[in-house]
């Protein structure tokens, strides 16, 4: 998310004195901040009013490892909507994979392949994302690929997350399965709690669901009938 003049000038005064050089420098170098979920404690206690049902938009700017001792500090802030100016998804993994450490290139190109042949869209967020939106170093040795899938129908998922398992061989892959309803669940846990034959949940586990309002447990069930079931 990228805020108007205004939105920036909001963010600095919001911003501890300590963190202000780094708002400053990413409005000068026009780079984004990153829209996070809601902060319950920021409800207008005032009127009782949910976050989650505001024009406020809830931001982060994430700052790149430290040098030294490899700290990654993240500056919470938040905007009305009617300050942003630029809004757009996240990356698509095929606009990454050149700013990635080239250890890691043929092995994304191959996965961004065998995707885009199967339908199937894959995007990036987390560090590599950060380090190609700025050009910063944000990926260490110790770093993962985070990867946003987003299945519409149950053979989408069930051929995405078999895709991801298949390449999680080679690459440190992380990342989560965003359904269409708008919660995310990790698809490491996704894979492990539910069956590969048929996509069918364990009976009564449940899995961590996040999305922008909050973060709950939820039957795999509930996910699974958000998505299309193709013919």
């Amino acid at each position: 998310m990228w805020p108007s003049a205004a939105g920036w000038a909001l963010m600095l005064e919001q911003a501890a004195l300590a963190d202000r050089a780094a708002v400053v420098r990413w409005q000068q170098a026009d780079w984004p901040a990153v829209v996070r979920r809601h902060d319950p404690a920021a409800a207008d206690v005032s009127t009782n009013s949910d976050p989650a049902a505001s024009d406020q938009i809830y931001l982060g700017i994430a700052l790149p490892p430290d040098a030294v001792d490899g700290c990654k500090c993240r500056i919470a802030l938040s905007i009305n909507a009617t300050l942003v100016r630029t809004l757009r998804a996240p990356l698509a993994l095929i606009e990454a994979i050149a700013t990635a450490p080239p250890k890691w290139r043929p092995d994304l190109q191959a996965l961004a392949d065998a995707a885009r042949i199967k339908e199937i869209n894959l995007r990036v967020y987390g560090s590599l994302a950060l380090q190609t939106l700025t050009g910063q170093v944000y990926l260490t040795d110790r770093s993962d690929i985070d990867l946003l899938f987003e299945p519409k129908t149950r053979q989408q998922l069930e051929a995405g997350v078999a895709l991801l398992a298949d390449f999680d061989r080679h690459l440190p892959l992380d990342g989560e399965i965003r359904f269409p309803d708008g919660q995310a669940v990790a698809w490491k846990e996704w894979s492990d709690t539910v069956a590969a034959a048929g996509i069918q949940p364990k009976l009564h586990t449940r899995v961590l669901a996040k999305s922008l309002q909050r973060v709950q447990l939820q039957l795999p069930a509930q996910l699974l009938a958000s998505l299309e079931v193709a013919s």
